[in-house]
């Protein structure tokens, strides 16, 4: 496993749309592997593969309740609504307030190609919006809401 570098805002790697992946082979597992020791190191809860300079549709998250890997990963239900603070490991130091559904269920394939679903609520929910707007090249401060800003984090906040 190693530590990838994160591509941060400004690259154009980050604007462009991840296509599919179709091979479930060792390169796949090696990218997960990667990118989850470099989500753990950042330290973050979510990295997709744009940000890592891979335009796969990949992710990896950890909002406190084990590693997740999603590939090909969809939003098939979403309800209700929660505004609250986002940041993201492409654009250090800085966050905003950004309005998500509350509840979301996603289908994405494991890393044995085998398709699953996946449920989250709260900051979960929050979490699979953002890194599959990753893999579209959609940034959270594309969504703020509106009449607010990109704030600097706090010392206490980091």
């Amino acid at each position: 496993m190693a530590i990838r570098n994160i591509r941060e805002d400004g690259d154009p790697i980050l604007r462009k749309k991840s296509r599919p992946v179709t091979e479930f082979n060792e390169r796949l597992f090696e990218l997960l592997d990667d990118m989850a020791e470099t989500m753990y190191e950042a330290p973050g809860v979510g990295l997709a593969g744009p940000q890592v300079g891979v335009l796969r549709r990949v992710v990896v998250m950890d909002v406190g309740d084990g590693l997740i890997e999603l590939i090909n990963p969809e939003i098939t239900k979403i309800d209700g609504e929660q505004v609250g603070e986002e940041g993201c490991l492409s654009l250090p130091g800085l966050c905003g307030l950004v309005s998500r559904p509350k509840t979301v269920q996603v289908k994405a394939q494991n890393r044995e190609g085998k398709w699953c679903l996946y449920k989250g609520e709260d900051l979960k929910a929050r979490c699979f919006c953002h890194e599959i707007d990753h893999l579209d090249g959609i940034l959270y401060k594309d969504k703020l809401v509106e009449g607010t800003f990109l704030q600097k984090v706090t010392e206490a906040e980091e």
